[in-house]
């Protein structure tokens, strides 16, 4: 059951993203959230609205592949795609009392039209 329902927030929190749906992904991130990536240093939650949160002058195709639950962790990974550019990145997510309390980001490799860039 607890698979379940820590699988719906990790796709209610990922198509927030995508539809750029803010308020949607601030009911699912815990009040002291965290974002960890090759590029952020466990910023806070309001860093991370600012700095992370979609750009409405990028589009893209965000599908995820897998997700693993253990517990009250998940990992996460999808593909990205835009203007002939796709990357896959995986996530780790802990989630507290139902919401998600930090967000650590893996980045994959980067392609153009299929070269590796």
């Amino acid at each position: 059951m607890q698979d379940t329902k820590l699988t719906g927030i990790v796709h209610a929190y990922f198509g927030a993203y995508e539809s750029e749906n803010r308020e949607v992904a601030e009911t699912l991130l815990s009040d002291d959230f965290t974002f960890t990536s090759p590029n952020d240093d466990a910023i806070d939650r309001a860093t991370y609205f600012e700095r992370c949160w979609p750009n409405s002058d990028i589009a893209r195709d965000q599908q995820i592949e897998k997700i693993l639950i253990d517990g009250d962790k998940a990992f996460v990974t999808y593909l990205c795609s835009s203007a002939g550019k796709s990357y896959r990145n995986t996530e780790f997510l802990t989630f507290v009392d139902g919401r998600i309390a930090s967000v650590n980001v893996y980045f994959g490799a980067s392609y153009q039209d299929g070269v590796l860039q």
